[in-house]
């Protein structure tokens, strides 16, 4: 394997799944909740260093796949969706890596073989696979990576 593949769970609390190019996964979960005393934009520019830094820490990022969402609880959630999207999306092109969207559905379904699957179903999913996710957002990171990696045929 020689493909370093990059899953997102886009959101104020970004869960992110790291396949190396040595057949290695990291993962975590990255906070960008707007802080005291900062514009409304300074969480999209740390999250664009933040995507520079696992960047250079990978030596390089041969795919980005995230999570696709179509409805959100609320509009604040949307926005900071759209937020992130379009930060990654504008990235990714500066940087010349494809990038894809996923539906929820779809993920849920391939880890747990239900599209509706909730936060503590997928976290036992990815701890079923020897995983240990700190939260839902990094579950559904994982989850996301092994659909990306089955679709590449990546073992």
């Amino acid at each position: 394997m020689d493909t370093t593949i990059l899953a997102l769970d886009l959101g104020t609390t970004t869960g992110w799944a790291l396949r190396h190019r040595d057949g290695t996964t990291t993962s975590g979960s990255e906070p960008f909740a707007p802080r005291r005393f900062e514009g409304g934009g300074m969480r999209y520019l740390r999250f664009r260093r933040w995507l520079t830094e696992v960047k250079q820490c990978a030596d390089r990022i041969d795919a980005v796949y995230f999570e696709e969402v179509r409805r959100h609880a609320g509009v604040d959630a949307a926005h900071a969706y759209g937020g992130f999207l379009a930060h990654l999306t504008a990235w990714c092109e500066h940087h010349q890596i494809p990038y894809q969207g996923v539906p929820v559905g779809t993920i849920k379904k391939h880890a747990t073989g239900k599209g509706n699957a909730g936060k503590a179903e997928m976290i036992a999913a990815a701890r079923a696979c020897g995983l240990d996710p700190q939260d839902d957002n990094e579950a559904d990171a994982l989850a996301l990576l092994t659909w990306a990696l089955a679709q590449e045929d990546v073992a």
